[in-house]
């Protein structure tokens, strides 16, 4: 007999989220947003003021910790007791597989106005496999990139983070059990579009601070009110991003709309047939 569709798309998640596991997701989030936005979000008064060109360098010595705290969090399984699914063999194959596309697509439009093939793999995928490993794939995919491309740098877990969160986005979308065809491709390729948009607008937030020999229309000015530095923020990512920001967010949407259903009907069958959550049941040894 056949399983109900909800049934089916319940087993094909690698790694139902817990509660532990939402909590740690939020508690590296709410970081994240503070180590990206404090340019924005730090008061006159505040201490990180004062450390206008050391503070993204703490923040990324600080980011790769709770990463790796958010990853053990989601991969640790039921051995801790908790009665919270983690990742099992399979799950951990089928991550290495889409990582290591993942880190194959991005070097071949690196440096090309911005062209991100990778982006619209990370979207499908995490729309398909959930948020819990959407997250971890953005990581670990950004993680392997930079060091098959030699990007390794301050800037590298921020990349991680960033892309955790698009592909957690991907996950949290709506109709994951009934929306199919051609609307549930307009809904990738519309996130798609607005995901690789924010991702260059975050990731501008984590290097503008210590850009020096930038105009004075356009740099930070430590301590200055958001009504001040917002607009110079704004300026910034006219002039130096959006030109590569664009054609990312294009790319994604062409390949979502064109390769978009092939690959969700494979990411899909590949997943139906591991039946990630199914019980191990053991029968009894053959006779002799």
């Amino acid at each position: 007999m056949t399983a109900p569709a909800p049934d089916r798309d319940r087993l094909a998640r690698p790694v139902p989220l817990g509660r532990r596991s939402v909590a740690t997701l939020l508690l590296i989030s709410a970081i994240g947003v503070v180590a990206f936005g404090w340019p924005l979000l730090a008061s006159a008064k505040s201490a990180l003021v004062g450390h206008s060109t050391d503070a993204p360098w703490l923040f990324a010595l600080l980011l790769p910790l709770l990463l790796a705290v958010v990853v053990a969090q989601i991969s640790e399984g039921r051995s801790a007791g908790d009665g919270e699914p983690g990742l099992d063999a399979k799950a951990v194959a089928l991550l290495g597989v889409l990582a290591a596309a993942g880190a194959a697509l991005r070097p071949l439009g690196a440096g090309t106005a911005g062209l991100e093939p990778m982006f619209f793999l990370m979207v499908l995928s995490g729309r398909v496999l959930g948020p819990g490993f959407g997250f971890v794939l953005g990581s670990v995919s950004m993680f392997a990139s930079a060091l098959l491309t030699g990007g390794v740098g301050p800037w590298l877990p921020f990349q991680m983070l960033a892309m955790g969160w698009v592909c957690l986005g991907a996950g949290l979308l709506p109709g994951r059990a009934g929306l199919r065809g051609r609307r549930e491709l307009a809904l990738l390729a519309g996130y798609g579009a607005a995901a690789s948009l924010a991702y260059g607008t975050i990731m501008n937030l984590q290097g503008w601070p210590y850009i020096g020999g930038l105009s004075s229309s356009i740099a930070f000015h430590p301590g200055d009110p958001l009504s001040a530095n917002l607009p110079r923020f704004a300026a910034y990512c006219l002039t130096t991003s959006l030109g590569w920001d664009l054609p990312r967010a294009a790319l994604t949407v062409v390949l979502c709309l064109t390769l978009g259903t092939p690959l969700l009907r494979a990411l899909r069958r590949a997943t139906r047939r591991a039946a990630f959550g199914a019980p191990v049941a053991f029968g009894p040894p053959p006779g002799p």
